[in-house]
């Protein structure tokens, strides 16, 4: 049997592995591990390429919507409105900052958060915005940004799984207050662990998360604000300068896998979350959606292809967030998108025979199904 994993890390490795080893070899010759020239490069860096005037890097991406919606004076009473269909980190890291998280049901097309929907969750209580990029897909900024300005609010640009996506050209999160990262190692730019940045444009903002990313300290045990501990160690920052370089490829090849299976799957009986005029997805993940998901993964995985579901559960149904007090069916679309969805492999070393494959393996199903 064929065997197609949904991600391949040793084979992404391989052709850099020297690098990194080097890399590794640099720091621990150094003797400096914590927010020491590795962090600091790398943050002129991915500011740079990224068309970002600063990057403030973090030890993961939630604790960059907590400190970015903090720095940007979100706090206790607040309320903060997002996707309900993401990683429940998001909607976490609003909490941890201390506001009330709002959901706002989908776009269908996209997934993305609806800017009319988004609107309509508006309260006195609203402070701020926290659009997703899902799945590498930018969201519809424009009228976002119009919403932002008529009501006085901050943006923090959830760009977590869609480093270097653009938006009419621009790349997200460089014309919001703020913006994401997460290099969880499954991103398109991944560490071999957790890290985060945020990208920013105010450097009053920047300074700010600075400050509370490192327990609030200007200098050392100077504490001005209530911060917390979240740094991204040297280590982490060394091993991302090397594959910062080859995003570039990387999210191409994506691109042409994504186009492939686009091809592959046209008239196989599943629905596609096609590309937007607006947007240039980097296609974090390829997500399919059928009526019948379980049954299309199970028969997929009898084929040796693995597969995985972002995300089987919308965050207003989670247990974690009960306290909203939301009823299934109040965000249907968010809610039919959890029983549909279905992420196929998808990542640079992908070969076009394995991705010929899975669509085969999709096909196959639909005609029996």
């Amino acid at each position: 049997m064929i065997r197609i994993p949904f991600n391949d890390f040793a084979a992404h490795l391989a052709p850099i592995r020297e690098e990194i080893d080097s890399a590794i070899r640099r720091v621990l010759d150094s003797g400096w591990y914590i927010l020491g020239p590795e962090v600091e490069t790398f943050e002129r860096e991915l500011a740079a390429q990224l068309g970002a005037r600063e990057a403030v890097a973090v030890a993961n991406g939630t604790e960059a919507i907590q400190l970015a919606l903090e720095a940007l004076g979100v706090e206790h009473g607040d309320e903060v409105v997002t996707s309900p269909f993401t990683a429940a980190f998001t909607a976490l890291a609003i909490v941890r900052a201390g506001a009330r998280p709002v959901f706002a049901d989908l776009d269908p097309a996209t997934l993305n958060v609806s800017p009319e929907a988004l609107e309509r969750a508006l309260s006195s209580r609203t402070r701020a915005l926290v659009p997703v990029h899902l799945y590498g897909h930018p969201c519809d900024m424009e009228p976002i940004w119009r919403m932002a300005r008529k009501h006085n609010l901050h943006i923090v640009e959830d760009a977590c799984q869609a480093h270097g996506a653009l938006y009419k050209g621009a790349p997200v999160g460089t014309r919001s207050d703020a913006a994401t990262l997460s290099f969880y190692p499954t991103k398109n730019l991944g560490a071999l662990g957790d890290g985060g940045a945020v990208l920013v444009s105010d450097p009053e903002v920047g300074r700010r998360i600075r400050r509370l990313r490192n327990g609030g300290q200007e200098r050392r045990y100077q504490h001005l604000l209530a911060g917390i501990n979240s740094r991204l160690d040297e280590l982490q920052a060394a091993v991302l300068r090397v594959k910062l370089g080859r995003l570039d490829a990387w999210t191409e090849r994506r691109r042409e896998l994504a186009s492939l299976y686009r091809r592959l799957l046209d008239g196989a009986g599943v629905d596609l979350i096609e590309e937007q005029p607006y947007a240039r997805a980097v296609h974090h993940l390829f997500v399919v959606r059928h009526p019948c998901r379980d049954r299309l993964a199970a028969a997929l995985s009898r084929c040796g292809i693995e597969t995985l579901v972002h995300y089987p559960v919308p965050l207003h149904l989670q247990p974690a967030f009960a306290f909203l007090g939301i009823q299934a069916g109040e965000l249907p679309i968010a809610e039919k998108a959890a029983r549909e969805v279905l992420s196929l492999p998808l990542f640079p070393e992908l070969t076009d025979e394995q991705a010929r494959q899975v669509a085969d393996a999709v096909r196959d199903f639909s005609r029996n199904c």
